[in-house]
């Protein structure tokens, strides 16, 4: 049974918007040309058992080629906005020393092109792919890598920033902190809780150096941050499960909430992990709260976790418990919308928190082409569910201004290469042919009516 696209549209506040939402490694493809040098994924992708079937971003979507059509797709599904990474190896690609001002014309045609098809524009600046020549210093547990990324934000803003709606620093910390350092699944692969707990420090610190380099450079572009905030459940309502998923909200969410919005580190990670954290140095944490203008809200599965009763067992000392929902995607994340309703009352009670954007939300379904249509009805009802949600959060009075589908065409699945199909959009990676699926056909019906008068949710 498919939600109306019309009726659930009129839930939405008329200046809602409704954008889709790509990152520069996953679908660029073009990792040699115009001086872009490697970043630390193009080196992941090519060590034997990183990456499915060890496939990499050379090609992806050949989007670096493509942009122009790219973009006119994005017009045709008469989406408001497009969020795209910028790759720091494009734009300085030793990580720190010369510009490369090639890779900025890049940006610079890229963010005219959304322009002249009415289309907004909103930036990440850091979507994972750190020049690999930053990990002769340490990568991300250096603290002069959250130096090098204040002088890349500048230099990006200084020549882009006049024709940016919005600008995030970092996409989704957790990732490049917890899933790259401690459980080794993303790039660099290290499997560490002391360099995991630098990188975690460092990255907060390159965040808050990056929202004084934003500011200085364009005052007029608001700054956000996108984080992947963990709906945490316990598996039970024993006091046991309760604590261990108080502390998993405190190591996966508060690791970045804390010192963003708070101007600290949760207690309970201080206490287990503080002595093996860096120095904090005096500043540091006002540097990493300064006020933001708005965040980004990335959801696709709820955590759920179980104590870990284990002697060895280092913080938060949890397990995974099972699922609820015996709905899952083709990657096999559990589908299930409350948590995401959940989650958003949850991070607004315990932080003070601008307005958001659903920055990323979808579902992998790996719905193949057949007679030039693909029907991707799992994809197409796990869209219905979450923006019935959302509409319920604004509804509630949350301040929720746009939704950003994940993802606007099938890409590089990170650890997964091209197994894994996010996209409202088929790619062929054989012809580069894009085919709108079912889902992009629906979410195009949706987001086609705004922005319209500026009427109230309902």
């Amino acid at each position: 049974m498919t939600i109306d696209p019309k009726i659930l549209a009129a839930r939405f506040p008329g200046d809602f918007l409704f954008g889709v939402a790509t990152a520069a490694f996953q679908i660029e493809g073009s990792t040699k040309a115009d001086g872009r040098k490697p970043s630390i994924w193009d080196a992941f992708s090519n060590m034997p058992g990183r990456v499915f079937n060890r496939e990499n971003g050379d090609v992806a979507c050949d989007h670096y080629n493509r942009w122009e059509a790219d973009l006119d797709l994005i017009k045709e599904m008469g989406v408001d906005a497009y969020r795209f990474s910028i790759a720091w190896p494009r734009i300085v690609p030793d990580g720190t020393g010369p510009v490369n001002e090639r890779g900025l014309d890049f940006y610079d045609r890229l963010i005219d092109g959304c322009k002249a098809r009415g289309i907004k524009t909103y930036a990440t600046l850091y979507h994972w792919d750190l020049p690999l020549n930053l990990m002769g210093e340490g990568g991300w547990t250096a603290r002069s890598t959250a130096y090098a990324f204040q002088r890349y934000a500048k230099i990006v803003m200084a020549r882009l920033g006049d024709r940016l709606d919005a600008v995030a620093t970092f996409n989704e910390p957790w990732c490049s902190v917890w899933l790259s350092h401690l459980y080794g699944i993303h790039a660099p692969g290290e499997r560490n809780m002391d360099a995991a707990l630098h990188a975690m420090h460092y990255t907060n610190l390159a965040h808050g150096l990056g929202v004084e380099a934003i500011r200085a450079e364009a005052p007029k572009v608001p700054v956000g941050l996108v984080l992947n905030a963990h709906s945490v459940i316990p598996g039970t309502d024993s006091a046991e499960d309760k604590a261990a998923a108080e502390r998993a909200f405190d190591f996966h969410n508060g690791a970045f909430f804390g010192p963003v919005f708070k101007g600290e580190y949760p207690a309970s990670l201080i206490e287990a992990l503080g002595d093996r954290m860096p120095k904090i140095e005096e500043g540091d944490l006002a540097t990493i709260s300064q006020k933001l203008d708005w965040w980004g809200l990335n959801y696709y599965t709820p955590m759920r976790v179980a104590a870990d009763a284990s002697a060895q067992a280092e913080f938060p000392a949890t397990v995974p418990a099972p699922a609820v929902s015996e709905v899952k995607t083709d990657i096999g994340w559990e589908v299930y919308a409350p948590a995401m309703a959940s989650l958003v009352e949850d991070l607004y009670r315990r932080y003070e928190l601008p307005e958001c954007y659903i920055t990323e939300n979808g579902a992998c379904d790996n719905t193949d082409v057949e007679n030039g249509a693909v029907d991707d009805q799992p994809r197409l009802d796990y869209y219905g569910q979450h923006l019935a949600v959302a509409a319920d959060l604004i509804k509630a009075g949350y301040p929720l201004r746009g939704y950003f589908a994940w993802s606007l065409m099938d890409n590089f699945e990170w650890a997964e290469g091209y197994r894994m199909r996010f996209g409202l959009v088929h790619v062929d990676y054989e012809t580069q042919e894009r085919t709108v699926k079912k889902s992009g056909r629906w979410y195009s019906d949706l987001a086609r009516g705004f922005p319209k008068g500026n009427h109230k949710a309902a």
